[in-house]
């Protein structure tokens, strides 16, 4: 295309022209000036380059001018006399800014037609009404005016009709509507929106009103996403990934152990369980394959409260006793001949009492105390209190810190302790 041809014609006229004579570089603002017709100076700079449809050498001519109150482009030509070949591009003369732009204009007169439009080929156009866009990369870059943007996409629309009328007539016939409408569009029948996006930030559509504002044009800017960075050659930074969180509440973990019984190796299979309105507890179970013995226990899965737990509960109803409860039904030192009478007639009449609790026909209070605040007890009315239930919190004695452990426990100022006398 004419980019190549254009990069094959640097080369050679880095080889054909003269060496210029040493002088001062001229200012930017002498190369780059406003588009005008009095200006005579202003003229395009003519370069042999490559055809790359016939391979033969063709003319390229660079124009360096200044859109007014936006900046500086570049207008590349490219004409081959032997095939007739001509390409026309536009490249902006700047950096890629630092963020993207929206145009949307209201097109409503045919002033609007006229408007100047410089489109990069990194934006995307579209016309709303129409559910019509031409997406980006799929055009080169031109400097031209609304009406022209229209133009150049009835064209391309144009260009293939023939041979899709030979080929896939239904699919000819919907594209001939759709020129019908664009042509409609050319003469401002009814307002439509025009809108150019473009992640470079290098497009532009002229405001005649300037410096005014413009109450048919609306300019947005905008940070680019990482796609379009990507989209646009440049170096956008990876986020940073964030490592996974192992999600442990839903795998039961192994280990292995030995056997309490036989000492044989064994396995321990571990859950960590989540008991709604509570706190997370660690449920472990031992199966010895050996001897058989099984054993499980629930370790809770926080560290100790501040503040040691007594849970006061009434129970008035049998449905009460589905929560957990202990019942002894038989003990080895109250039956044989060993067994002491006053104390088995004592826990005989302590087994009939639950008994009667069990069935409901007597009412009792259960109480259960934990100095660590780990324990537990369900409440059926979460996460309302339940009325038949009460939590107390209360302060541990120096004797209950002392079977935690917590007496000899150091959790401040060791990092700072006194270093070992010399």
């Amino acid at each position: 295309m004419a980019a190549s041809g254009a990069v094959e014609l640097g080369a050679a006229a880095a080889t054909a022209a003269p060496s210029p004579a040493p002088a001062q570089a001229p200012a930017p603002e002498h190369l780059f000036r406003p588009i005008s017709a009095e200006d005579e100076e202003q003229q395009p700079t003519e370069i042999e380059s490559l055809c790359m449809n016939c391979y033969r050498n063709g003319t390229t001519r660079l124009l360096l001018t200044k859109v007014p109150f936006f900046r500086e482009i570049i207008v590349s030509s490219f004409s081959c006399e032997h095939c007739g070949w001509n390409n026309t591009e536009i490249h902006s003369a700047g950096r890629i800014q630092d963020q993207g732009v929206r145009y949307a204009l209201t097109v409503r007169t045919q002033e609007d037609m006229n408007r100047e439009v410089v489109k990069t080929d990194s934006a995307t156009t579209s016309i709303p009404e129409l559910d019509f866009e031409i997406p980006a990369f799929t055009q080169k870059g031109a400097l031209t005016t609304v009406e022209g943007l229209i133009s150049r996409a009835i064209s391309g629309l144009e260009q293939d009709q023939p041979t899709r009328r030979a080929n896939e007539e239904a699919v000819a016939e919907r594209i001939d509507e759709f020129i019908v409408r664009l042509k409609e569009l050319k003469r401002v029948a009814s307002p439509f929106t025009l809108i150019i996006d473009d992640p470079s930030g290098n497009s532009f559509v002229e405001n005649p009103h300037a410096p005014q504002k413009d109450h048919a044009l609306v300019i947005t800017h905008y940070n680019r996403t990482v796609q379009q960075e990507e989209m646009l050659g440049l170096q956008a930074e990876a986020p940073e990934e964030k490592p996974e969180e192992e999600d442990l509440r839903n795998e039961v973990l192994q280990f292995n152990t030995n056997c309490p019984e036989c000492n044989a190796p064994a396995q321990t299979n571990m859950k960590l369980v989540q008991i709604p309105h509570f706190k997370e507890v660690i449920i472990m179970a031992t199966n010895c394959d050996s001897c058989g013995h099984r054993t499980n226990e629930v370790k809770s899965g926080g560290a100790i409260e501040p503040l040691g737990t007594r849970i006061t509960f009434h129970i008035t109803h049998p449905s009460d006793l589905t929560r957990d409860v202990l019942k002894v039904t038989k003990n080895p030192f109250t039956l044989g001949d060993s067994s002491n009478p006053d104390q088995m007639e004592k826990l005989q009449e302590f087994s009939q009492k639950l008994d009667q609790i069990l069935e409901g026909n007597v009412k009792a209070h259960f109480i259960m105390n934990d100095p660590a605040g780990n324990s537990y007890l369900q409440n059926v009315y979460a996460p309302e209190d339940d009325p038949e239930m009460k939590v107390e919190h209360y302060k541990r004695t120096f004797d209950q810190n002392e079977e935690l452990g917590l007496n000899d426990m150091k959790t401040e100022g060791y990092e700072t302790g006194l270093a070992p006398q010399r």
